[in-house]
């Protein structure tokens, strides 16, 4: 047998399913993932069936103030990969002169989602790369607040929350550890 085959069970056809029923990935007719599983409120996903948090639907194109609004209330909600989700929106949906922004953004929220998850290693990594995308955005396009977005404060919240997971070695509780996007206390 060469390297990438696997030897199946008693009855397995090759098609993801002992029975035959077919693809064992869940995915639309063009082979795209359709994340149908439910997920909980870190986007960990659960078994079909289970109730859980609802999705932030796919494409949806906001204002930046929407796109700001929305995120901080997932935050806050301790939804974190929720709101990574919201800011890739605005990545994928705005203008090019911001992509790296938004982009910075979704990677802030996804280290405090590893810190909550407890992969606290690349939690930190992720909130180390996004305060510094955030930082080299600010310092290229000339704005500190795009939006309102204190990206000075968010970037020491960022590298504060790194340092404390990586001393204590635990997860965080990530409504408690969200930022404030807006304002002169972005951290908590």
């Amino acid at each position: 047998m060469g390297s990438t085959e696997s030897k199946g069970s008693a009855g397995d056809t090759g098609s993801g399913f002992a029975d035959g029923s077919g693809d064992a990935r869940d995915r639309d007719s063009e082979g795209r993932a359709r994340n149908a599983r439910p997920r909980d409120g870190l986007g960990r996903p659960l078994p079909y069936g289970a109730d859980g948090v609802p999705r932030q639907p796919e494409g949806v194109v906001r204002t930046p103030e929407e796109t700001v609004s929305e995120a901080q209330r997932l935050l806050d909600e301790g939804k974190p990969f929720h709101a990574h989700e919201v800011f890739e929106d605005a990545w994928k949906s705005g203008p090019d002169a911001e992509r790296e922004l938004w982009r910075g953004l979704a990677q802030l929220a996804v280290g405090l989602t590893h810190s909550a998850r407890g992969n606290l290693t690349g939690g930190a990594r992720l909130l180390r790369r996004g305060a510094t995308a955030t930082e080299t955005w600010a310092a290229d396009s000339g704005q500190p607040l795009p939006h309102g977005i204190d990206l000075e404060a968010i970037a020491a919240w960022a590298r504060e929350l790194a340092q404390d997971v990586e001393h204590n070695g635990r997860a965080v509780d990530a409504g408690a550890r969200a930022p404030r996007l807006r304002g002169a206390d972005a951290g908590r």
